[in-house]
């Protein structure tokens, strides 16, 4: 196998175990509170990662700007991000949360117009159109949906919405970041501001929880929350990044609300409508419009360069 595919390799791979984290988290919430469970999440992560950035890359100095663009990444795309998730997969499935996370590459592009200052072209426009055509069809679903009340399910879906808000923050504020520190040390500093920011409000729900009840099975999932969601899959995405060109990976991406589907339905038995499908495909159409945009860009540059 070519290293360009390996690459892809890693990505998908990557892709299918952040899809799968939709219904590990599914479940978690039933079973442990909210912000316990991200506080054992990212404490596990940092017990891996802590030893490994040490012994590769030392003790690497971050400047106070530097701090500052981590901070702000690890309060949007760990703290946010997992606040809004994993409330509004108690109100909503896992199928459908996995639908709208689909909607990440439409609301980067969004954000970075007002944010980036970036001009909007009619494709990026299109691929919004379609991205919020998908998440209004998700939403019209409510009313086939068995999931409680048409009420929570559209509160469920909003939360969903606002962890993916959260996390396009979180990759425009790490834009410039990723070109100056290491994937491992931006791993590694979001876990341990994870800890950090979970940890008074895991605390408070400690006190009216029993770890008891928390049976081996919960156990294994939260390890696979820490292990694998939070340090392999970003490890795995990095690498593959790294020799594949951005809008290829970005169709890739695409695998990420394929995987959440298919296993929410596998698993969790969810029941998968028409308008589920209708939704779904208007997202995979918008993340394909939007990310092949910078490569339809290159290939005109070359044509006039020759």
């Amino acid at each position: 196998m070519s290293r360009l595919y390996q690459s892809y390799l890693y990505i998908i791979i990557a892709m299918v175990i952040v899809g799968s984290s939709v219904v590990v988290g599914k479940v978690l919430v039933s079973r442990i509170p909210v912000f316990l469970a991200s506080e054992f999440r990212f404490l596990i992560a940092s017990l891996i990662l802590i030893p490994i950035w040490v012994i590769k890359e030392g003790r690497p100095t971050i400047d106070k700007r530097e701090g500052v663009s981590l901070f702000l990444q690890a309060f949007c795309g760990v703290f946010l991000f997992s606040i809004f998730m994993l409330y509004g997969l108690k109100e909503t499935t896992a199928l459908e949360a996995g639908m709208l996370t689909s909607t990440l590459p439409a609301i980067v592009a969004c954000i970075a117009v007002f944010i980036l200052k970036e001009k909007i072209s009619k494709r990026t426009a299109l691929g919004i159109l379609f991205a919020v055509a998908g998440t209004i069809l998700v939403n019209m679903s409510g009313h086939v949906s068995e999931v409680g009340s048409v009420n929570n399910h559209v509160v469920g879906n909003s939360l969903v919405l606002g962890a993916v808000i959260s996390e396009a923050l979180f990759i425009i504020l790490g834009k410039a970041s990723s070109k100056r520190v290491s994937p491992l040390t931006i791993t590694t500093v979001m876990s341990i501001w994870g800890v950090l920011f979970f940890l008074p409000f895991s605390l408070y729900e400690l006190r009216k929880f029993n770890l008891a009840d928390v049976s081996l099975f919960d156990w294994v999932f939260l390890l696979y929350y820490g292990i694998f969601v939070t340090v392999l899959a970003f490890l795995l995405m990095y690498k593959g990044i790294s020799e594949v060109p951005a809008s290829h990976a970005g169709v890739a991406t695409s695998v990420l609300p394929l995987a959440a589907v298919v296993l929410s339905v596998i698993f969790l038995q969810e029941p998968f409508s028409i308008l589920h499908g209708v939704g779904l495909l208007c997202v995979l159409l918008a993340i394909y419009i939007i990310s092949t945009k910078e490569k339809q860009k290159k290939e005109k540059v070359r044509e006039v360069e020759s």
